[in-house]
């Protein structure tokens, strides 16, 4: 059976781009957060998911404990003051490369925010993980500590680099 054209309804045309949306990641099932479930899968060493979760749940109880506080509340603010505003990144333009500032997107700023946590309490030795854990997030809760530095830090590259601003595109 033939159809005529003007019975066949045309599809719209597919972007040339389409949308990437996330796999959709499940908030943990403890506190429901999805920052904490990020979290945990950033801390996960070999797919030994419970292992992250055991130690990052103990975390967050030394945490309650220390400042007397909503731990899920002091971890968020902890992530929030942990965030960079902007990054360098190298260009090479004729010959040479130059560090240039580029403002950082909401993901990776929590997501290197996220990072540095984790490998500042790893790098610390001798205690067990949910303890470096918790005092980096309690650190970080306050503003001080190695994760705010790495952020200053990365800041302060941005700021002495400003000048080379012009070659972000």
């Amino acid at each position: 059976m033939a159809f005529k054209r003007e019975e066949m309804e045309e599809a719209p045309p597919l972007p040339l781009h389409p949308k990437v949306t996330g796999r959709g990641i499940k908030p943990d099932p403890k506190y429901g957060d999805l920052l904490v479930s990020k979290f945990i899968n950033c801390m996960m060493w070999e797919g030994k998911k419970t292992a992250a979760a055991q130690s990052f749940y103990e975390a967050l109880d030394i945490v309650a404990e220390k400042t007397g506080a909503n731990p899920i509340e002091v971890f968020t603010a902890a992530i929030n003051n942990v965030k960079p505003l902007v990054e360098v990144k190298s260009r090479r333009v004729g010959g040479a490369t130059y560090q240039v500032p580029v403002e950082v997107s909401k993901k990776r700023a929590q997501s290197l925010a996220i990072r540095w946590i984790i490998q500042i309490a790893r790098s610390k030795k001798g205690r067990p993980m949910a303890r470096k854990l918790a005092d980096e997030i309690i650190a970080a809760y306050k503003k001080e500590g190695d994760a705010i530095k790495k952020r200053e830090d990365t800041h302060k590259m941005a700021e002495a680099n400003k000048a080379f601003a012009h070659f972000a595109w």
